[in-house]
């Protein structure tokens, strides 16, 4: 009889601590890091360029090491074409092709003009081919096919185009097409959208880099006039001029005059430099070198991988004691005024006790970096499980469970 009374009294005991409220709110409630946000931090440096209209990111943090008349509204000319590769990469990824998919020319595709890699009505190449002929020769007839091919008409994949550039923050762009060969006024961007569409396309996307580094590189086609190959040559000449450059793109019309996308890579530093409306093609790639040059000489990155476990946060009002936590992903810090970044702190800032329910994904902290005892940034720690609020009838079963073992 005794015995029975302890185990009631346990019961009772154990429910009342399972149950018991939480008084502490998550403070934590902020939105997750924009990552294609662009940081406006540009050092004071000057910097002397032919160009017009240009901008210098680092690609990893986004911070701006230097810019000129970044905002201006100008034709981007081939530009355009990054986002259409960055939708195409996106369909990649997505599912909704492969790289083997073969893609037919429309009549509309071949009619074409200006860079074009002379694609005949009818003639099928994958879809591999395809991204070497507009990243490498800048082919308009093969953009205009890939085009096609994801969004089943130019002008639906145009829309895609700009609901995008409307997610991605590029609130001064406008497409008119897929390619860029139009004269349109109202076809326009400018130097810090390109970089933010260039940043999305390398960072999400390195596998760009296996086509925007071919120099040179023959195709194959075949049609009803037989089979003739077709040397691919590439329009970036930083490939040849510059031992660091990755990529990315050019354009020139008569009305955007020279623009380019430049990419390189040098001590683990991935930066982008854009230039546009140069005078002539010579200035392009020197502008580019010139603030590429420059980034490189007052680069100092950060880069915690963020790999060390972290210690489960205690929960309450759930079946389950404890919920497992982890980092976002990696935190990079750019330093461009020679600080010491073996300076760099980490504090980890977590709540005490989480309640139940627990989404998956949700922030439970964040990981704050401090340089010289100024904050230079954070991470999001988040919850790597969701876990379900209990109810009495959990509990109950829970206190036999334990009564019984």
């Amino acid at each position: 009889m005794m015995r029975k009374k302890w185990k009631c009294l346990l019961m009772v005991l154990l429910l009342c601590v399972l149950i018991g409220e939480n008084c502490f709110a998550n403070p934590y409630a902020y939105a997750k890091t924009n990552d294609r946000e662009i940081i406006q931090t540009a050092p004071n440096e000057s910097v002397t360029i032919n160009s017009p209209s240009a901008i210098l990111l680092e690609a990893s943090t986004g911070k701006v090491i230097y810019e000129k008349n970044a905002e201006e509204k100008r034709s981007p000319a081939s530009i355009t074409k990054i986002m259409t590769l960055l939708l195409t990469f996106e369909a990649l990824e997505n599912g909704k092709i492969k790289l083997e998919d073969q893609v037919i020319t429309s009549a509309h595709a071949k009619s074409m003009g200006g860079s074009q890699v002379f694609l005949e009505e009818g003639e099928v190449q994958t879809v591999d081919t395809l991204l070497k002929c507009i990243v490498v020769a800048s082919g308009n007839d093969a953009s205009v096919a890939m085009a096609e091919y994801i969004a089943g008409s130019e002008e639906e994949f145009v829309n895609r185009m700009n609901q995008r550039a409307a997610e991605l923050g590029m609130e001064n762009t406008h497409f008119e097409d897929c390619c860029g060969l139009t004269d349109s006024t109202n076809h326009y961007t400018t130097a810090k959208d390109i970089a933010i569409m260039s940043r999305e396309l390398i960072v999400k996307h390195p596998k760009i880099y296996d086509y925007t580094k071919i120099w040179m590189e023959d195709i194959t086609h075949t049609t009803a006039k037989g089979t003739t190959p077709f040397t691919l040559s590439s329009t970036n000449k930083l490939l040849k001029q510059y031992e660091w450059a990755t990529g990315l793109k050019t354009g020139s019309t008569s009305i955007a005059k020279y623009c380019l996308s430049a990419t390189a890579r040098r001590d683990s530093i991935d930066l982008i430099a854009v230039v546009m409306a140069a005078p002539d093609y010579k200035v392009r790639f020197q502008d580019a070198i010139t603030l590429l040059n420059f980034g490189f000489s007052v680069s100092k990155l950060y880069e915690d991988k963020n790999k060390e476990a972290i210690c489960p946060i205690p929960v309450r009002g759930a079946i389950k004691d404890i919920v497992q936590v982890d980092y976002q992903g990696v935190f990079h810090y750019l330093d461009v005024e020679g600080n010491d970044l073996n300076q760099v702190e980490k504090k980890l800032e977590l709540i005490d006790l989480a309640e139940a329910p627990i989404k998956e994904g949700d922030i439970a902290g964040e990981a704050v970096y401090y340089l010289n005892g100024i904050k230079i940034g954070s991470i999001p720690i988040l919850y790597m499980e969701s876990i379900e609020k209990a109810y009495y009838k959990d509990y109950v079963q829970k206190v036999f469970q334990m009564l019984l073992f």
